[in-house]
């Protein structure tokens, strides 16, 4: 029988536009299904997608027009991270919303739905990354 190849990662480098968030989500659907780890899916794309939005949606209330950066890889051969940076200021934080907001409740859905989830500043360069993992539980 032959050896599966290790997973594969990918990265993604766009300009801060919503347009983007499905590029995003499709990158990350390309690591899991050539991993055949289709049982993350939902999931995945899903926080993608809010952790991606949240990165845009500051970085336009900033004006910041430096590109979004995406990651997505193995950690191990079960542990999918996902990493958003952007250089927009501030922290984003996990909030509960007023039931008629539109907005505030991403980090919300990503501390929920992650088996592991932070945000960090360390790292090459100015702003954030928030990041994500799944996984963990198999």
């Amino acid at each position: 029988m032959k050896d599966r190849p290790p997973p594969a990662d990918v990265s993604l480098v766009f300009p801060p536009d919503p347009v983007w968030v499905r590029a995003a989500r499709e990158a990350v659907r390309t690591v899991l299904t050539a991993a055949d780890r289709h049982d993350l899916a939902d999931t995945a794309l899903l926080l993608t997608s809010e952790a991606v939005t949240n990165a845009v949606n500051a970085c336009a209330s900033s004006n910041c027009t430096t590109p979004v950066t995406l990651f997505a890889g193995w950690a191990d051969p079960h542990r999918l991270r996902v990493l958003v940076h952007d250089e927009a200021p501030g922290i984003p934080a996990c909030r509960t919303p007023a039931s008629d907001e539109e907005h505030g409740r991403g980090m919300q859905l990503i501390s929920y739905g992650a088996d592991a989830w932070g945000v960090c500043t360390h790292g090459p360069g100015g702003g954030k990354a928030t990041w994500f993992e799944l996984g963990l539980g198999r």
